[in-house]
């Protein structure tokens, strides 16, 4: 919703927006810019004279801004529609996939501009170089991270697509893997005949769903057999260095400033849709070298008492796993910290097992609170995120459950040390434990 306000700001119209959130940094930053954010859901924040009401997935027809626009025959359009409109008119670009959406759609949005293509783009996470998840540009190319939940990509019609990856997940919506792969596949079918499809080569399940497609598709790997494939990787101060190759050809080498092998797979299917848009080797190489990444991407927001401070999105048990696997090639003999809060309680139900293995690669684990967004359970609170802890330490972690703020940060305050690193990871509001530290970071100095 934020890159879509920025996105909507640059063609000029006049934004306002409600949150329950306390206004962030970065909405604070758009509110200089002329957004107007109201905390809380109030019925008087939707003046007579607005020609448009757009809602998120997790705000309900109950909700009193959209009871209000009904009464004032305000039209309304959900997220994904809005997206929809907006890509009629371009050649849209659609990322795709249950991992790895927002990083491969920044880069791509990244390299296009960096080529001159001036594309438009909606992207799920602020880019760190830009300070912005959402801009218009002047060409005619519309970049969009593509969500499935409620099958809400289906809304859009691209003519480049890629889907990284197809894994369970959304247990509010999907009841299966079946049903995620029936929606890929509808995903797929969208693309025109003369236009292209990406998927990765090692993933049975995007080749299922890429078997419906009419356009071309193309794979991508870290392996020879795929058509975009990318070997040689060696490890840098930041990031990697690597080579891309398109079949039997040598494309270029590149070398990423921002850690972890998934990255270098991402940056491989950016490569390979810029190329498709016209982009050459040269610019791709010079784009992803200056690449900064995005926001709670394994970002470093700094340090506190000798202990590194990172914060990430990781969700899923698949990405925390490639998250603190990517921290122990960074930090190999530091004691690393995971303070993790599970997003949405259908998620820590149907992956139980897999979330208690994937915290087995942090030294300490801390559970917060679940974060639960759009859903709401009859399970009491603390409940599920014991069990994860229980499930964990039989699988040898050293976890707790600390059940809210002020305890994890006194927590973290006497048992953290000089050297340590601590990552904040989760889809919610875990990042105020990173704000109150660097609070006290400018307060102490």
């Amino acid at each position: 919703m934020k890159a879509l306000a920025e996105l909507l700001l640059d063609r000029g119209f006049h934004v306002t927006g409600s949150d329950v959130q306390t206004p962030s940094p970065s909405m604070q930053l758009m509110q200089r810019r002329g957004l107007r954010v109201h905390q809380g859901h109030q019925d008087q924040f939707v003046p007579k004279n607005v020609d448009l009401l757009v809602y998120s997935p997790a705000v309900a027809e109950e909700n009193p801004e959209r009871q209000r626009a009904r009464k004032l025959g305000i039209p309304e359009l959900s997220y994904a529609e809005m997206l929809g409109c907006l890509m009629q008119d371009c050649t849209g670009v659609s990322i795709a996939g249950t991992h790895g959406k927002s990083t491969t759609t920044a880069m791509v949005a990244s390299i296009l501009s960096d080529a001159g293509l001036s594309p438009s783009a909606i992207v799920g996470a602020e880019l760190c170089g830009r300070k912005k998840s959402g801009w218009s540009g002047e060409g005619g190319l519309f970049v969009v991270e593509s969500c499935e939940y409620q099958r809400s990509f289906l809304q859009l019609s691209p003519s480049v697509a890629a889907i990284l990856s197809i894994e369970t997940d959304h247990f509010d919506y999907f009841a299966n893997l079946e049903e995620t792969i029936e929606a890929f596949g509808d995903f797929a079918e969208r693309i025109p005949s003369d236009g292209c499809l990406l998927i990765p080569g090692h993933c049975a399940a995007s080749k299922t769903a890429a078997a419906r497609a009419n356009a071309e598709v193309l794979t991508f790997d870290l392996e020879s057999t795929a058509d975009w494939w990318a070997a040689d990787l060696r490890p840098t101060q930041d990031g990697t260095r690597f080579r891309i190759f398109y079949r039997e050809k040598y494309f270029t080498e590149a070398t990423l400033p921002i850690p972890g092998k998934h990255n270098v797979v991402n940056a491989l299917a950016a490569a390979a849709i810029s190329h498709r848009l016209g982009v050459d080797a040269k610019d791709v190489r010079e784009s992803l070298r200056e690449f900064r990444g995005i926001r709670r991407r394994f970002e470093r927001v700094g340090s506190w008492r000798g202990v590194t401070l990172i914060d990430d999105f990781a969700h899923h048990p698949t990405a925390v796993k490639a998250t603190l696997r990517t921290a122990r090639e960074q930090f190999a003999q530091r004691r690393i910290w995971c303070v993790f809060q599970p997003h949405q309680g259908s998620r820590i139900v149907n992956l139980m097992d897999e979330f208690a293995e994937s915290l087995t690669l942090a030294d300490k684990v801390v559970i917060a609170p679940i974060y639960a967004a759009r859903e709401h359970s009859g399970v009491e609170a603390g409940q599920l995120e014991k069990e994860l802890c229980e499930r964990a330490i039989s699988q040898g972690v050293d976890c707790r459950f600390v059940p809210s703020l002020d305890r994890m940060i006194a927590t973290l305050e006497d048992e953290t040390r000089p050297g340590d690193v601590l990552i904040t990871m989760g889809a919610g509001d875990i990042d105020r434990v990173q704000h109150e530290f660097t609070r006290r970071l400018q307060r102490d100095h």
